[in-house]
């Protein structure tokens, strides 16, 4: 009760400041995040609200994982079948990239595995994990080969599948030869594709920017109408690689990954900004959060490592956007609007190319 408390004075101050600066931006409108304290009780924390979360902290991974596909069931029983799930894989880590990539890809596998064990378990579905390529296949499903015997409704296969041709049969042969992980069971290969065609989910996982297209074609050919889910691919790293010298083109998200929503979305990102009276740097950070059928939430991190939410938005914020409100929230926005220190601060450049060409978009749901 005491922190549902300090959240709501915290909102309420936020809103007192955005109102004393002249009310709402034209282009976007915020709304207040958190209700009075007179207001009924907030509902479970484990089924997915539309008035979002107060504050968000799970206390393990397990808890995490079960959040992320509560919101996903919630978004594919609501007709959604192209849908993202992202968050840190790894603890104590904002950006997933910065552990060792072994234990990044490993995570993902556990995880999703973890995620089709509750689909089974909860709604009697089957799962089918998609890694890159055929190597990537052999080393997870060695790893993880007990864990997948165990389980009823989890397969594992990759984009690659059973090789065709001469010359796809030379470069498996050459990728083993060279490699460390060892040629891969035909029969494993042969599983996979006959569970691909009973599986009622897939996770992709674990795929880089030079394999988008890849997914995208399996996603065309095999998944069709069945639900596909882009797990902890960290999208905008991905994106940000688009249209660059030896990647694809910036078509492949306006095409494709602008139809997957968002159904679970954690971004941390940690900021300082120097002040002129001690302690003359201020360290604090957040989280960007979705949790669908909710709002997207900014979330103030407090000590202890709760999210705090300080602001929300039917649609989903830029970086530059979300940086503004934590700043904002922890009373840092001190320079006067218009201002040359304003506009040092804020920079020329607010939003990336695919925040900004939305009109080249097949889709919009990637940002509601």
């Amino acid at each position: 009760m005491q922190t549902t408390a300090k959240n709501n004075a915290r909102c309420a101050r936020w809103r007192a400041r955005k109102e004393g600066r002249g009310g709402v931006e034209a282009k976007r409108k915020r709304k207040q995040c958190i209700a009075h304290a007179d207001a009924a009780p907030a509902p479970d924390t484990h089924v997915p609200s539309e008035a979002g979360r107060a504050s968000y902290r799970p206390n393990t991974y397990t808890e995490l994982v079960e959040d992320a596909i509560r919101a996903t069931c919630t978004a594919i029983e609501r007709g959604h079948k192209r849908l993202e799930v992202d968050y840190p894989s790894l603890p104590n880590a904002s950006d997933s990239y910065k552990g060792a990539s072994d234990d990044y890809v490993d995570a993902n596998v556990q995880q999703a595995i973890a995620a089709g064990r509750w689909l089974h378990k909860n709604k009697g579905w089957k799962s089918h994990i998609v890694l890159p390529d055929n190597e990537e296949l052999n080393r997870s499903y060695n790893m993880f080969k007990s864990a997948l015997e165990i389980e009823d409704g989890i397969s594992m296969g990759s984009l690659t599948g059973k090789v065709q041709g001469i010359g796809a049969a030379a470069w498996e042969e050459l990728s083993f030869l060279f490699g460390a992980v060892g040629r891969i069971d035909e029969k494993v290969l042969e599983n996979a594709e006959k569970a691909s065609l009973e599986a009622d989910v897939f996770f992709f996982i674990n795929a880089s920017t030079i394999e988008l297209p890849q997914v995208e074609s399996y996603v065309d050919r095999i998944v069709g109408d069945r639900p596909a889910l882009l797990w902890n691919m960290e999208l905008d790293t991905l994106r940000s690689d688009l249209g660059l010298f030896g990647f694809p083109n910036k078509d492949v998200h306006y095409r494709f990954l602008s139809q997957f929503l968002p159904a679970f979305y954690i971004r941390q990102r940690d900021y300082s900004k120097s002040v002129s009276v001690a302690p003359f740097l201020i360290n604090y950070s957040g989280a960007l959060f979705r949790e669908f059928p909710g709002p997207w939430q900014v979330m103030l991190r407090q000590d202890g490592g709760l999210l705090a939410c300080v602001a929300e938005d039917k649609e989903r914020l830029t970086l530059f956007d979300f940086k503004e409100e934590l700043l904002k929230a922890m009373g840092l926005d001190t320079e006067e609007k218009g201002s040359t220190l304003e506009f040092l601060r804020r920079g020329y450049k607010t939003a990336t190319w695919w925040e900004e060409n939305t009109d080249q978009e097949s889709s919009s749901n990637w940002r509601i």
